[in-house]
């Protein structure tokens, strides 16, 4: 059966699910900020994904609905879990023992110039515009604006959380593109989110017990173990649920425009909940960024461009 296209523009309906997830994934930011104090990466991440699997197979189950046993389909789920779970939440949660919970949700809003470059290259009908490749080139800038000049001289701990927050945007570009392939397969979304939930838990909870030895730590705290819950059934299993609902009817270059809104309720839990504060580069760098972000997108350039055309005057008549 053949799929209906993806959505150039999104529908108001769409930008209200995107506004709303990117305020639950902007938590992610700070909840993660709260556990990582007490406990190691990898544990953070593998009890992540393990509660949002338990999570999500509980709504299965109350809807009718099971996992496939297809091959094809199990492939799809360990592809996904892998570039959408394993590698950006291990590499965002480590790189934020060193960084601003603010600073980390700005860098991994740069997965939008990412996925504009991967689907140019992937798909068919997501191809790179002189205007989105400016975008890309102007978002590129207030990266570098906002790493500084650290990274030519010294490649210290506060760079390489920097790089490790930049790596897991470029995968969940790839994430972006590769979970397309769910609507080709005929997987629902809650069906697609829990498969790759429980993919990687697979993966992750193995390797957190052989590295963490996580029975040896010490018992978190309350807001710890809250935040921890927070981030796995609020910003991964209830997430999951809108983000591929949205990838199914946008297509991955529009929902990644989510992470240009993620960085506003990122920065602002951090700085009024953990007390984190920026500095002026992020900003610069922040809305450079977001001036890309707008060349990608390009609708308000449009619109800016319909006002001067309304604004001109009409022709006079030679008669």
């Amino acid at each position: 059966m053949s799929q209906a296209p993806i959505q150039r523009t999104i529908a108001a309906s769409d930008w209200a699910l995107l506004g709303l997830l990117s305020v639950i994934w902007g938590g992610s930011f700070l909840f993660v900020g709260v556990a990582v104090r007490e406990l190691p990466p990898l544990t953070i991440v593998a009890l992540r994904v393990l509660l949002a699997a338990l999570a999500l197979q509980g709504v299965l189950l109350v809807a009718g609905m099971r996992l496939p046993r297809e091959r094809r389909a199990w492939a799809a789920f360990v592809g996904m879990g892998i570039l959408n779970n394993v590698i950006p939440f291990t590499l965002i949660v480590w790189g934020q023992t060193h960084i601003a919970s603010g600073l980390a949700s700005i860098l991994n809003a740069t997965t939008p110039l990412f996925t504009v470059v991967v689907a140019h290259y992937l798909t068919q009908d997501e191809r790179l515009t002189g205007s989105r490749l400016g975008g890309v080139v102007v978002g590129f800038v207030g990266v570098a604006v906002m790493i500084g000049s650290a990274a030519l001289t010294s490649l210290n701990a506060h760079v390489l959380a920097q790089l490790a927050v930049l790596g897991a945007a470029l995968s969940y570009a790839f994430s972006g593109v590769f979970g397309r392939r769910f609507r080709t397969l005929g997987i629902p979304p809650l069906v697609a989110a829990a498969g790759q939930v429980t993919a990687s838990s697979c993966i992750l909870l193995p390797v957190s017990l052989v590295v963490d030895r996580p029975w040896t730590l010490a018992m978190p705290s309350t807001g710890a173990v809250l935040s921890l819950l927070a981030l796995a059934l609020v910003s991964t299993a209830f997430a999951y649920l809108i983000f591929f609902r949205l990838l199914a009817r946008a297509g991955a270059t529009n929902v990644g425009l989510v992470t240009f809104l993620i960085p506003v309720s990122a920065i602002l839990f951090g700085v009024l909940i953990l007390g984190e504060a920026l500095e002026w580069r992020h900003m610069a760098g922040m809305a450079l960024i977001a001036a890309g972000l707008m060349l990608i997108d390009g609708r308000a350039l449009a619109a800016i461009g319909r006002v001067f055309s309304a604004k001109e005057p009409a022709p006079r008549g030679n008669g």
